[in-house]
C-alpha cells in the first residue's frame, strides 16, 4: 500500500520535472541567448531589446513560486484545462524556471572569450555559426552544470507545488504524512526526494567529465 503510494507519487513527480524541465528550456534556452548577443558590443547589439529581456527576467524572478502558481491559475486553466493536479503544475513550473534558464544560459555563454568570437567572425562566419558552433559547443559544460542545478530545483519547486494539490512527493508528504499523521510516509518521501537529487546530481557530473575528457 505504502510503496504503491510512494511510487505513483514518485512517478508523478518526475512526470512534472521531466515536462517542466524541456518547455522550461524551450523558453529559457533562446532569452538567454539573446541576453548575451544583444549587448551593447557583442554580435547582435540591440541595447534596447536587451534591458526588456532583463526586466522581463527579473520581474518573473521576483515572484515567490506558491505566489506565482496562484497567479497563473488562469493560464493553466486554458492551457490543460484545469488548475489542480500534476499536469496543471507543469505550467507554472515552467514559466518559474525558465529565467533560471535565461540566467544560467546567459552566465555560460558570457564566460566565452571575446576573442574567439571576434576570430570567428573575421573568418566570415555568421551570427548563426558563430551562436550555435562556436559559443553553444564551447560551454558545453557549463550548460550541462546549470541544467542539473535547474532540474535539481524543480524537484524541490515541484514538492512545493504539492502543497497546492499538484501531486507528486510533496502533494503525499503533506496530505498524508503531516495532516494525517503517518510519519513514516513523510520519510520515505524524503528520502526518495533525496536519492532522486543525488541520482541526477551524479548523472550531471558525470555528463560534464564525459564531455570535458572527450575534447
Amino acid at each position: 500500500m505504502v510503496f504503491n503510494m510512494i511510487l505513483t507519487s514518485t512517478l508523478e513527480t518526475l512526470y512534472m520535472v521531466f515536462f517542466s524541465t524541456i518547455f522550461s528550456m524551450l523558453i529559457g534556452f533562446p532569452i538567454g541567448i539573446l541576453l548575451v548577443v544583444t549587448r551593447p558590443g557583442n554580435i547582435l547589439e540591440k541595447p534596447t531589446l536587451n534591458k526588456f529581456l532583463e526586466v522581463c527576467i527579473n520581474t518573473l524572478r521576483s515572484f515567490p513560486f506558491i505566489i506565482l502558481m496562484i497567479c497563473v491559475f488562469p493560464l493553466s486553466r486554458i492551457i490543460v484545462g484545469t488548475t489542480i493536479g500534476v499536469t496543471a503544475a507543469i505550467v507554472p513550473l515552467s514559466i518559474s524556471a525558465a529565467p533560471f534558464v535565461a540566467r544560467m544560459v546567459e552566465g555560460a555563454l558570457s564566460e566565452i572569450d571575446k576573442g574567439l568570437i571576434e576570430a570567428s567572425s573575421s573568418m566570415g562566419a555568421s551570427n548563426f555559426t558563430i551562436i550555435f558552433k562556436v559559443m553553444i559547443p564551447e560551454t558545453l559544460p557549463h550548460l550541462i552544470h546549470g541544467l542539473t542545478v535547474t532540474v535539481i530545483s524543480l524537484i524541490g519547486y515541484s514538492a512545493m507545488a504539492g502543497t497546492i494539490g499538484a501531486g507528486g512527493l510533496g502533494d503525499l508528504a503533506i496530505r498524508f504524512g503531516y495532516q494525517r499523521f503517518k510519519t513514516d510516509i513523510m520519510i520515505y518521501s524524503v528520502i526518495v526526494i533525496i536519492i532522486l537529487v543525488q541520482l541526477i546530481q551524479s548523472f550531471g557530473n558525470y555528463l560534464v567529465y564525459r564531455i570535458k575528457k572527450n575534447r
